[in-house]
């Protein structure tokens, strides 16, 4: 169970990425009746820490916090100088994220904050992701990682790396999830004013992010699609709805969401399942027809390989939590 959170704070640290782990673990949200996690930011040793914008943070606590925490937290750092291993610190730091996973406790990096876990040895063998602009890199320095450079996180538990600074907040929120269920994760979500799912495959690089996020056509194919999850709701449908061809549907709803329209609809019905298993008492078959996937044993197979828990055993998981 995640209680104990330390986040790291090394020179050159991105604030803004080390502002998303502090807003998704660092504050206290028990009046929405989530629990406060045990948060601390380290650095090598208590005292300032320069940041890649030209301000210095104080930090309180050294390296100690990690031999206790569940949850290491990685932001963004300088990839140089952890390649060149020009710091001091080099060897106990990398010593102390290997015990944390030998001992069962997460690593969740966000952006090149993935260098510092390759540096340890803690992708090799593992899928992994950083952001796209660095993922050949990446792949490079550390040939025994399995880097895609593609999608917005990897959860190789309990080794989590995730790209750019909005996939950070997918990825926590995707841990919270985990953790949680999903209602804490929308609670986060919605406290964070973001989206609450975005699956972890979808594409890093969405073609058109800012313009009417998402268009009008596209606003309302997904409305429908999140309202008609328990029908057969096919390409050709949907491109006929929008007035377009299904190829041309096909490109746009991939171009404006990172996502085809098979997997985003596959990631909502999960996320409704998830929400049913835990506020009520459906059969697994009800649970399948009404989020569309028909029959059982397809909820269990997609639910499975997305979650890698069976429904039943997320439901006696979360309403275990939340009873």
């Amino acid at each position: 169970m995640l209680r104990n959170v330390a986040v790291l704070a090394l020179d050159g640290v991105a604030p803004f990425e080390l502002g998303v782990l502090t807003e998704a673990f660092g504050i206290d949200r028990s009046e929405q009746g989530l629990p406060v996690l045990d948060f601390n930011v380290c650095g090598i040793r208590p005292g300032p820490v320069k940041t890649s914008v030209g301000f210095d943070l104080v930090v309180s606590h050294g390296l100690e916090k990690l031999a206790e925490a569940d949850l290491i937290g990685i932001p963004a750092v300088p990839r140089q100088r952890v390649l060149e291993q020009r710091e001091p610190y080099t060897e106990e730091l990398f010593a102390l994220l290997r015990d944390a996973v030998e001992r069962g406790a997460r690593v969740l990096s966000v952006c090149t904050g993935a260098f510092l876990l390759g540096a340890a040895g803690l992708l090799d063998g593992r899928r992994c992701t950083t952001h796209w602009m660095h993922s050949d890199e990446l792949a490079r320095t550390f040939p025994a990682a399995k880097v895609d450079p593609d999608v917005l996180y990897v959860d190789e538990d309990p080794v989590i790396t995730s790209a750019g600074t909005a996939a950070g907040i997918d990825a926590c929120l995707h841990l919270w999830r985990k953790e949680y269920g999903a209602d804490a994760a929308v609670a986060i979500a919605r406290r964070m004013v973001v989206p609450p799912h975005r699956d972890g495959g979808q594409a890093q690089f969405v073609e058109a992010p800012i313009r009417a996020m998402p268009l009008q056509t596209m606003a309302g194919v997904i409305d429908y699609m999140e309202g008609h999850l328990d029908e057969d709701l096919t390409v050709e449908s949907l491109a006929a709805l929008a007035s377009m061809s299904p190829r041309t549907f096909a490109r746009r709803f991939r171009a404006e969401t990172g996502a085809t329209p098979y997997g985003w609809l596959l990631g909502r019905r999960v996320a409704a399942a998830q929400q049913m298993l835990e506020q009520g008492d459906d059969t697994i078959d009800a649970i399948a027809a009404a989020t569309g996937f028909g029959t059982g044993a397809a909820l269990r197979h997609h639910f499975s390989r997305r979650l890698g828990t069976t429904p039943q055993g997320y439901r006696a998981t979360f309403r275990h939590r939340a009873s």
